[in-house]
């Protein structure tokens, strides 16, 4: 009944409306306003409608008010919404090359992943979700996903073993957990607070902004700057209301993105140490592990890709602009 109702209120929205000469972009996703994510996307709506005169404006619903990050790319693919935001990890699922951005310990750090994302390969990869009725307009910055959990610290890959860790719903992240000995569990974002709470898992992963913006800390004390991926959050507009836009509208609603991604990247840098400041402060235990274990027992997850000549010709060319290498 939940989703019959999204999608209600979706097809009631209407992707692309139009009112008095505006065009509105309805777009729907589920962090929290704090979230530095979000704050992006004001900033891309602030934006697109200077370009615009106002003719073109951005309706945002956070929080998942329109349904869960699934459901609104869902939501967005059939027509019903113009955009989203949506975890590239949630997004292999609709687009299988762009499993790369999920893989453990690919990118080196910061430097290494905005190369990546400003490149011709990065820009690619964001079309490879044309096919699927999705266009990738831009990443959004969403750091390095660590674990954190409530009872046991993880200090090593063997901490994790037994323990229940929410991962999204995402092959790549569910085959990490299990190469590092825990127990993956899939539960939406916006139902992990309360099932931390009542213990159906013991942790989960996520970067320091969403740990604090979630509130999480309040129930998991621990958490591990392991870093084990740098998965960008996607923009993305549904090609039914691309194609609707004319190019000069189209024009303006990539240029705001564009812009959005600077401001964004600057805001994100910021929220991270504000974020591992706040939840120190609240009783959180902050632990810097030796990355190496945790690099050596997902190695493995890459190197099955040899058998995929897509992805391992991506991962590739991603190593390749790793800082230091020609």
């Amino acid at each position: 009944m939940r989703l019959l109702a999204i999608i209600l209120l979706g097809l009631a929205l209407s992707a692309c409306g139009k009112d008095s000469g505006v065009t509105v972009l309805h777009l729907g996703h589920g962090l929290d306003t704090g979230h530095p994510v979000h704050q992006g996307m004001e900033y891309m709506a602030e934006r697109l409608a200077e370009k615009s005169n106002g003719s073109v404006t951005i309706a945002i619903y956070p929080n998942q008010q329109l349904g869960s990050e699934r459901q609104c790319l869902e939501l967005v693919q059939i027509g019903s919404m113009a955009m989203t935001k949506v975890s590239a990890a949630v997004l292999e699922n609709f687009a299988p090359a762009t499993t790369v951005l999920s893989l453990p310990y690919l990118f080196t750090g910061r430097e290494h992943v905005y190369k990546f994302q400003d490149s011709p390969l990065g820009k690619q990869l964001l079309t490879e979700s044309e096919q699927f009725r999705l266009r990738g307009l831009v990443y959004f910055d969403a750091g390095q996903r660590s674990f954190y959990t409530k009872d046991k610290a993880v200090r090593t890959p063997a901490d994790l073993r037994g323990q229940k860790i929410r991962v999204q719903l995402s092959n790549t992240a569910i085959n990490m957990v299990k190469a590092l000995g825990g127990s993956p569990t899939p539960i939406s974002y916006g139902e992990l607070y309360t099932a931390l709470q009542q213990g159906v898992v013991d942790g989960a992963e996520n970067n320091p902004p969403s740990f604090y913006t979630s509130r999480h800390y309040e129930v998991c004390k621990y958490y591990t700057l392991d870093e084990h991926t740098a998965t960008p959050d996607v923009l993305i507009i549904g090609t039914e209301a691309w194609n609707r836009l004319t190019p000069e509208q189209q024009g303006w609603v990539q240029e705001a993105a564009d812009e959005a991604v600077v401001f964004q990247r600057k805001l994100w840098q910021e929220a991270e140490q504000e974020a591992l400041d706040a939840v120190v402060a609240a009783g959180v235990e902050i632990i810097r592990p030796d990355k190496a274990p945790f690099m050596e027992q997902t190695r493995s997850i890459l190197d099955d890709y040899h058998e995929d000549p897509v992805i391992y010709d991506l991962i590739q060319q991603i190593q390749s602009m790793a800082p230091g290498e020609n």
